[in-house]
């Protein structure tokens, strides 16, 4: 029996490694691109390779070598919730081995569907609510970088070997989680009684779209498992969440003392997305939400 290969960059981080255990466990021959060998979070069932994207010759002849017919693009030098970026390497860098990899299909005539895992971010926060239809707002070199990404891509629209999806990812946590974002400096800064972090935090009055990992990559399986190839699809909770409900849930649950001040913004810049269509086309339903994910921070060791 033909087990589909499925190639990951940025297999390591929190989703490329949700989503790789979720396609072993399906029966799919999983491959990633990786930065550093040495990671204890490596699965033995996956074949790794060590990858500087930026070369594009090696990576031409990698993907010529494996053939994948699928692709799940997470590998992207993206800012954490608290950097700013101030030159143009993050962005130039990006573009460059994004392009990279898909003319790697391309001039290779393989026949792949090239999933590109992109961010809610692409959007106005103006507009609070979002869909598929919705327009996308350049106003960061973040942002910048995956629309013009997306403009790249409508170049191969009538490639009969390449298709590709949008995939536009709302906020999403796990335990896997790189320690440099919002919810897991949150929790360490709980366990730490650091509460001028905290009611720094509480005082932002942060509201946001807030899911857990495991099903937004379990929504990634579906899509690849049904082959469906959309142009723009959502992954979201669709629903409003405030992080300082959270905390407080936190304080609740752990029989946390914690006191805050009452400087608390008046926070209207949020972004909700509708996740109807991917509902509709994958047959899916959220199972856990971001509180659940906090909980496995907060009780986790590692």
């Amino acid at each position: 029996m033909h087990k589909k290969k499925i190639l990951i960059t940025g297999a390591l981080g929190q989703d490329g490694l949700i989503l790789s255990n979720i396609l072993l466990k399906k029966n799919y021959n999983v491959f990633g691109i990786i930065k550093n060998k040495k990671y204890k979070r490596q699965n033995s069932k996956i074949k790794y390779k060590k990858l500087d994207l930026k070369k594009k010759e090696d990576l031409f002849n990698y993907i010529k070598k494996i053939k994948p017919e699928t692709i799940v693009h997470f590998g992207s030098n993206n800012p954490s919730y608290i950097e700013k970026i101030k030159n143009n390497k993050f962005y130039n860098e990006n573009v460059y081995f994004t392009k990279s990899l898909i003319q790697a299909f391309v001039n290779n005539n393989l026949k792949v569907h090239f999933i590109f895992a992109n961010s809610s971010q692409i959007f106005s926060k103006k507009k609070n609510k979002v869909n598929e239809k919705s327009k996308f707002i350049i106003s960061t070199k973040y942002n910048k970088f995956r629309i013009n990404i997306l403009k790249f891509l409508n170049k191969f629209k009538d490639d009969k070997n390449f298709s590709y999806t949008n995939l536009i990812l709302f906020n999403h946590d796990s335990k896997l989680r790189n320690e440099k974002f919002l919810f897991p400096r949150l929790i360490k800064a709980i366990k730490n009684k650091d509460i001028n972090f905290v009611n720094k935090i509480y005082n932002q009055n942060i509201i946001a779209d807030f899911s857990h990992a495991e099903d937004i990559c379990y929504a990634i399986y579906l899509l690849i498992k049904k082959n469906i190839c959309i142009e723009n699809l959502i992954l979201s909770s669709g629903k409003k969440t405030k992080v300082n409900n959270l905390i407080d849930q936190l304080i609740l649950k752990y029989k946390l003392k914690f006191k805050f001040s009452s400087k608390i913004k008046n926070n209207k810049n949020y972004l909700i997305g509708n996740n109807n269509l991917a509902k509709k086309l994958l047959k899916w339903r959220p199972k856990k939400n971001i509180f659940d994910a906090l909980t496995e921070m907060y009780e986790s060791n590692t």
